[in-house]
């Protein structure tokens, strides 16, 4: 099965959470795309991957929690550099392919110290590193 089958829901109708988490779409590892947002702004912070268990415990702790593929544990955003992102809103897509997650940044949330993963910016031919890391 998959979220497929509820597209025509109408708004306020309702599903259970262990549904949506058994349809999601991930990959073999079990892993799901998670893009980070600050929600207030709309600025597209990061994306990194999430799965079952550390859904449940960002859900449950309001800290966002990752799987890291690089590390293979799981990653509790700013654990060790204090930049932590507590949830405000999570969503799935239509194709249950992707998550996104409404935070509340606080600090950078690049490893480069940067506010955000995407500063390298096309123009033309070239590639522009658009913004410096934070001090």
């Amino acid at each position: 099965m998959s979220l497929k089958a509820y597209e025509n829901l109408n708004k306020g109708e309702t599903i259970s959470l262990d549904t949506v988490l058994a349809n999601l779409k991930t990959d073999d590892a079990g892993l799901i795309a998670a893009i980070a947002q600050q929600h207030d702004t709309g600025e597209v912070l990061m994306l990194a991957y999430m799965n079952e268990k550390s859904i449940r415990e960002t859900l449950a702790t309001g800290q966002v929690c990752y799987w890291s593929r690089s590390r293979q544990t799981y990653w509790r955003k700013g654990e060790s550099s204090g930049h932590r992102q507590s949830l405000i809103a999570m969503s799935f897509d239509c194709d249950g392919d992707c998550i996104l997650l409404q935070v509340d940044q606080k600090g950078p949330a690049c490893h480069t110290n940067r506010r955000d993963c995407f500063f390298f910016k096309v123009e033309g031919d070239q590639v522009v590193v658009s913004s410096a890391p934070q001090k």
